[in-house]
């Protein structure tokens, strides 16, 4: 299994909806942002979390904890190489953690969600066979998630989108106390400052990394390949 990690806005959608058309013998499966966006749950526990995160942030941080694992369970037993968008390493490490480093999550909660972490790590989850972290400036982050005009994501600042940025540096590129099943995980950074959205060559250049990434580190003997020209309206 192989994990795309990354802030708000770095172009996860579009990047993986380009490795979903382009690649062949790869399971691509994107995050479930509908689960917690909108009616699934009767109203949109994003939203919440953003307009009120000392409320909404337990509730948040533990259902997508509880979206996760089952979804990590079924890909580590795929017969193929497979890609997935965020994963509860970046639940824990990056949204969890900053909410508890922000006052968010008290200390009972930041104890009941590191329980919970901890025994799906040690008795269900394996560790992935790479990480693809594509990494963005926060201000480019925060502009495309403000272009976008997501309704959930109306109320989200700068500064948690650098909290956030922060968070993934430490976790993926300085590995700064992660935790011990995945600190020799391989880790492919891509930058993401490009706007991949339109710059064709780029995206193209980038699932070819990943490609190589996949081949290098998978465990499965399967030849991938590029199934056919990138569009730019993925």
């Amino acid at each position: 299994m192989f994990i795309v990690e990354g802030n708000i806005g770095t172009g996860k959608s579009t990047f993986l909806k380009a490795l979903q058309h382009s690649l062949s013998n790869v399971i691509v499966t994107l995050e479930a942002v509908d689960y917690w966006q909108n009616e699934s749950t009767g109203q949109s526990i994003l939203q919440n979390f953003y307009e009120s995160p000392h409320r909404w942030a337990y509730t948040m941080e533990t259902l997508a904890l509880k979206v996760r694992i089952p979804e990590h369970i079924k890909q580590q037993a795929s017969s193929l190489p497979n890609i997935v968008e965020r994963s509860i390493y970046s639940g824990y490490h990056c949204f969890a953690h900053n909410s508890f480093e922000q006052g968010y999550l008290n200390q009972l909660e930041w104890n009941i969600y590191n329980s919970w972490f901890n025994f799906s790590t040690a008795k269900r989850c394996l560790a992935p066979t790479g990480f693809i972290y594509l990494q963005a400036d926060p201000k480019i982050s925060y502009q495309r998630t403000v272009e976008r005009q997501r309704e959930a994501e109306n109320s989200i600042s700068f500064e948690y989108l650098q909290q956030i940025h922060d968070k993934h540096e430490a976790f993926l590129i300085h590995k700064q106390n992660i935790h011990p099943s995945i600190m020799h995980v391989p880790v492919l950074v891509l930058d993401c400052n490009y706007d991949i959205v339109h710059d064709n060559n780029k995206l193209l250049q980038y699932v070819e990394l990943v490609k190589d990434f996949i081949k290098t580190h998978s465990q499965h003997h399967v030849e991938l390949q590029i199934l056919q020209p990138l569009h730019k309206n993925l």
